[in-house]
């Protein structure tokens, strides 16, 4: 009796374009097709028909139901002088008959890109800051993302937001 069963590889018709330092940790088909793959790599998610990698970073939210994977990508707003304005992007579900690890690994690794999260009030609305572990880059990457109807390009807002990044930023760097 066998206590563990490995999935089989990937089939290399499914593969990505991994790059050089890029592994699968985990992959499954989609829905009934054996040619539409999600696959978890170190690096990152590859959804079935997309060019690129969609980096543990750019994940704002994830859900599983026990069928079905629920992915909301951050999408970029805007740039500021030291971090991103992010917002949610259109979400995408795929049914997972045979999911395997790729729920546990979307979840653990989308966990893990989190080193920092905190949620401000401002003068007007809200903002939580995030720093974030990118895989492959030392250092954090560091995003805010308004509540629904905070005025993002208010000076006051944009002023406040600054000064919580910088806070956030100072609270996890190592002592000089």
């Amino acid at each position: 009796m066998k206590l563990f069963r490995r999935r089989p590889a990937l089939p290399s018709a499914s593969r990505p374009p991994l790059e050089d330092s890029e592994r699968v940790v985990a992959w499954c088909p989609v829905g009934e097709s054996a040619d539409a793959v999600v696959v978890a790599t170190n690096h990152g998610l590859w959804l079935p028909a997309a060019e690129k990698r969609l980096g543990w970073h750019e994940i704002h939210k994830v859900a599983w139901s026990g069928r079905e994977l629920r992915i909301i990508p951050a999408v970029v707003a805007g740039v500021r002088d030291d971090y991103t304005v992010l917002e949610d992007g259109p979400a995408v579900t795929y049914l997972l008959l045979e999911p395997g690890e790729v729920p546990d690994q979307v979840r653990t690794r989308v966990t893990k890109s989190v080193a920092y999260t905190n949620h401000h009030p401002l003068p007007e609305g809200a903002v939580r800051v995030v720093g974030r572990r990118v895989s492959g880059r030392n250092g954090l990457t560091w995003a805010v993302r308004y509540d629904a109807g905070t005025p993002v390009e208010r000076d006051e807002v944009v002023s406040a937001t600054d000064e919580l990044v910088g806070a956030a930023r100072n609270s996890v760097a190592p002592p000089a």
